[in-house]
């Protein structure tokens, strides 16, 4: 049984494939490559130990910016992953999901995603959320739109309707977002909900970010005094 303590949602900033690539000499799509090998080890020992969910931050809104033929990479990339993972996601009972901006997708992107999340819904076990064309502002102003369109009047709306809107609205709130490669910001990954996240930065680059780093981490979260704004005694979970 997991202590009391132990988080129920992760977010991980996947960050950096490129400067893998580029510090042994190959090119960026290799350091892609690597990465997503590195997504899938950490996505099943998540399951393996009973986390609740997962979010993984794989391409950001402002990833469209970058380079054609490197968003093209990332993109076959990604098809390849949908393809070749989702039976054994099935087979380990994790539900698969992807938030984001879809309609930015090819429509033979967003029909593989459309089936592996009809394929899993039935399933039990963690929810593995990939963030796809991704980016916390936007997703805040798709949420508002969303809420206009439902009718939802402005003095009817709360935190708890409008968090219940977004595209993370089906899982639980976030308790730790990692970021691996150097940098210590959000970048825009989940900005809404992870006012009260616990945040672990590594310079470890991703496609090196090892299980054995993926629990420290979490061992290092089970350690942090979490307050949500209340007063000095220790909240018991």
């Amino acid at each position: 049984m997991k202590d009391r303590s132990f988080p129920k949602h992760i977010g991980i900033i996947m960050d950096g494939n490129g400067r893998w690539a580029n510090i042994r000499g190959l090119p960026r799509v290799e350091g892609h490559r690597q990465g997503s090998h590195r997504s899938k080890d950490v996505i099943y020992a998540a399951s393996d130990i009973g986390l609740n969910a997962l979010t993984l931050y794989a391409f950001s809104s402002e990833n469209w910016k970058r380079p054609e033929d490197e968003v093209s990479v990332l993109m076959q990339l990604l098809s390849f992953y949908i393809k070749a993972e989702i039976p054994h996601i099935f087979k380990k009972g994790i539900v698969f999901r992807v938030i984001g901006d879809r309609m930015k997708l090819s429509k033979d992107i967003r029909a593989l995603i459309e089936q592996a999340e009809l394929l899993t819904s039935g399933n039990s076990g963690m929810i593995l959320a990939i963030a796809i064309s991704y980016g916390g502002r936007d997703e805040i102003v798709r949420t508002v739109r969303k809420l206009w369109e439902k009718g939802i009047k402005l003095s009817d709306l709360d935190e708890d309707i409008f968090t219940s809107n977004l595209d993370t609205g089906e899982l639980p709130p976030v308790d730790l977002i990692i970021r691996t490669g150097g940098e210590e910001r959000l970048s825009n990954f989940l900005i809404w909900q992870a006012a009260y996240a616990e945040l672990y930065f590594t310079d470890t680059l991703w496609p090196d970010f090892t299980r054995e780093e993926f629990f420290f981490a979490l061992h290092n979260y089970t350690q942090r005094e979490r307050r949500f704004g209340a007063a000095l005694e220790r909240i018991v979970f």
